[in-house]
């Protein structure tokens, strides 16, 4: 029995031996080298996933892309389709205010059959029309003449020949000047120079003064300003009646200045105007 029992743990033993002997080879075959000429690296298992599931693992990153790219492509969209949304509108400035230069011709006519008496005529008128301008407050340097025109109605080839002075003589005396009242006022005394003799003669169109209003450049920046406003407001009105909500601007444009008289009889007093138009986008 003490043998039999001997020899059954003398075999245990034995089999154990091997056991742990394959087992480390096995384990170290793994980690150092390969058993029975298979590869059992540490990116044996890893090579082998890779080769089953390459497919599967492409096909998931191939449907991440396309989902990223989705994606991008909708917010795209959508922000273009944001930007697409614009609202064009105007705004107007307008503003009173009085000529700073006025231009006024004087035309005044003389006739008779002699020419040297028509120029002495002539200085004569200019003379008075001078004196006169400068005893109501114009300074000679505002005031200029021009050349006399002389017409010789004998010389001409259609008209009526039966007139009784052969010359008619016209000149014209302008005054140029900043003192718009003042001259406007003058203007009402002009019955003295008939009472001394003078023919004021003049053409409604030709002769009528002119009224300037050259300080545009100091009113341009606030003009502007107030048209930008007045465009804003009607553009948050209309943002407001959509639902919507007032962007940034997209583009704007300033029109052109124009002045103009306000009203025929009151050619002194300027209308200016500028529009602007600005196209604002729309937010939701």
């Amino acid at each position: 029995m003490l043998h039999l029992f001997l020899v059954r743990e003398q075999n245990r033993y034995f089999l154990y031996s091997i056991f742990r002997s394959y087992v480390s080879s096995f384990h170290n075959s793994v980690i150092y080298g390969s058993l029975n000429g298979f590869e059992f690296s540490p990116y044996f298992f890893t090579k082998q996933i890779m080769k089953k599931y390459s497919s599967i693992i492409g096909g998931i990153a191939f449907l991440a892309g396309c989902l990223v790219i989705g994606l991008f492509l909708k917010s795209s969209v959508n922000t273009f389709k944001q930007y697409d949304r614009t609202v064009t509108v105007r705004g107007l400035s307008e503003q009173e205010h009085l000529a700073d230069i006025v231009i006024w011709p004087i035309r005044y006519t003389e006739t008779g059959n002699n020419l040297e008496e028509i120029y002495q005529k002539l200085d004569e008128s200019s003379e008075k029309v001078r004196q006169f301008l400068q005893d109501n407050g114009i300074s000679p340097e505002a005031i200029s003449s021009a050349t006399p025109v002389v017409t010789d109605r004998s010389a001409q080839f259609y008209g009526d020949s039966n007139f009784q002075f052969r010359y008619v003589a016209v000149q014209t005396i302008t005054v140029y000047t900043d003192d718009v009242q003042g001259t406007r006022n003058i203007m009402n005394q002009m019955v003295e120079l008939g009472k001394q003799g003078v023919t004021i003669t003049g053409d409604e169109y030709y002769d009528r003064a002119e009224y300037l209003f050259t300080r545009l450049n100091d009113i341009k920046p606030e003009m502007i300003e107030e048209a930008t406003k007045e465009a804003r407001k009607v553009a948050e009105k209309f943002a407001e009646d959509s639902n919507s909500r007032l962007g940034k601007i997209k583009t704007a444009s300033q029109g052109q200045f124009s002045i103009s008289p306000r009203d025929n009889n009151n050619p002194h007093i300027k209308n200016v105007r500028v529009v602007s138009t600005i196209v604002y986008y729309l937010d939701d």
